[in-house]
């Protein structure tokens, strides 16, 4: 099982570890929301939870808790910019559908 994310989600996720001035990498999780079912959640670690798995991936940390995991195993995150927008994008190969407005996904 693994999560990885791409050189730029690197560069913007050390950007804003940096612009905190603290923190050991991110933690990608699931939670039940949106009307496919499954919203991704993102937050700065800053204290290792022992029961989080724990990826490396271009010198970055990334936690996810058991339950989540079952859902992200083989996600790689990445950060977009198109035109004006920019943001995390999720390439999760466990997504059966997403809704319309992309915020929420179902397995």
């Amino acid at each position: 099982m693994a999560i990885t994310m791409t050189a730029a989600a690197a560069r913007h996720i050390r950007d804003q570890l940096e612009k905190r001035g603290k923190g050991v990498g991110i933690k990608v999780a699931v939670r039940t929301s949106g009307c496919s079912g499954m919203a991704y959640v993102l937050e700065f670690v800053d204290v290792k939870v022992d029961e989080d798995s724990v990826f490396v991936s271009h010198d970055l940390e990334i936690h996810s808790d058991p339950k989540s995991l079952v859902y992200l195993d083989g996600t790689e995150l990445d950060f977009v910019k198109q035109g004006l927008n920019e943001g995390f994008q999720f390439n999760n190969p466990n997504v059966a559908s997403e809704c319309g407005c992309g915020e929420s996904f179902n397995v």
